[in-house]
């Protein structure tokens, strides 16, 4: 919860009418709220761009930029998009704020302004922006235990992010939703956080493990899902974590299953997650040229290990060709 005093929220007002400003600041100053106005649009934006801004209250008609195209502006950045706009306006067509709406507005107030009611709604804003705070927090945390692990091999640095930045571009390539494609960003980074659970002289063995210590790698995939499952926002991204070393024909683990049974966004990281392996340098052999690590990759997948199909999209996605074969349905 936003306490009052000095950590209370920050909220920009954004009004060209001096009067305006000086109501909404008294009203919510009185309250404890940290304040930031400014007179037009584009200092609005400045304001974002300059501090850390907890809510925004934007008048719809300022000249220049408007109220509506701040919010559009504010929710198109991937940094600003979860903070809570409030247009406030005289306007009462439907129209017009359909418009707000569908320009990322969270709220209205309508002119004159109610004092009780810009409380309620500033207050009930800024307690979502708590949880997503919280939320986003949490997300961090993920992301840098991901990271600390990957930072106990030289061999694999970069290798998460390289993974994120391919299975979203094969997903996007294959037209999946914007559901889909965030969870891939997400387990490019996650999917190997089960290792946590993994001691370090089997994770960095430079030989090829005992049998003993495979029964304790292959565990990593269903402690990563133990791991990630608290976060609701994960839920799509907890099949990755769990199936990603699956394969096609059965033999993977830690579930056996088989074919469409894997998730499409499974296997799709199980491609790049091979490609980059393939490509990067190891301890026990060079890294290999994208032409003969995909040629490999095809060998396997006439074993039935990988989906050809969707090897396919990514030979062509990073040789820049036409794909060997249409991709499969089943997204």
């Amino acid at each position: 919860m936003f306490e009052s005093g000095p950590s209370k929220a920050t909220v920009l007002i954004a009004d060209d009418e001096e009067m305006n400003r000086e109501l909404l600041s008294e009203i919510l100053t009185g309250e404890g709220y940290n304040i930031i106005c400014a007179e037009d649009g584009e200092r609005a934006l400045r304001a974002f761009h300059d501090g850390s801004v907890d809510l925004a209250l934007l008048d719809v008609m300022m000249p220049g930029k408007t109220g509506l195209a701040v919010c559009l502006e504010i929710k198109s950045k991937p940094e600003t998009r979860l903070t809570p706009i409030v247009l406030v306006t005289g306007l009462t067509n439907t129209d017009d704020r359909i418009q707000g709406i569908m320009c990322g507005a969270d709220d209205f107030l309508s002119k004159p302004v109610n004092k009780q009611e810009l409380l309620a709604r500033v207050h009930s804003l800024l307690r979502l922006k708590e949880f997503t705070d919280e939320l986003e927090s949490a997300e961090t945390v993920l992301f840098s235990l991901a990271l600390s692990i990957e930072a106990k091999d030289p061999y694999t640095e970069g290798h998460c992010e390289r993974l994120s930045k391919y299975s979203v571009a094969l997903a996007e390539r294959l037209r999946l939703s914007q559901e889909l494609q965030v969870a891939l960003r997400r387990a490019g980074i996650v999917h190997d956080i089960g290792k946590i659970a993994v001691p370090e002289h089997i994770l960095v063995k430079p030989g090829p493990l005992t049998k003993e210590e495979w029964v304790i790698m292959k565990q990593h995939t269903l402690v990563g899902e133990r791991i990630c499952s608290p976060l609701k926002s994960f839920r799509v991204v907890l099949p990755v974590i769990r199936h990603h070393h699956e394969k096609l024909d059965g033999t993977g683990y830690p579930d056996g299953i088989k074919g469409e049974q894997i998730p499409i966004t499974a296997r799709i990281l199980q491609i790049t997650d091979i490609y980059d392996a393939l490509t990067t340098e190891r301890p026990y052999r060079s890294a290999l040229q994208p032409r003969e690590a995909l040629a490999v990759m095809r060998a396997e997948a006439e074993r039935g290990w990988w989906d050809a199909s969707l090897l396919g999209e990514f030979e062509a996605m990073v040789l820049g060709c036409t794909p060997l074969q249409p991709a499969r349905s089943g997204r």
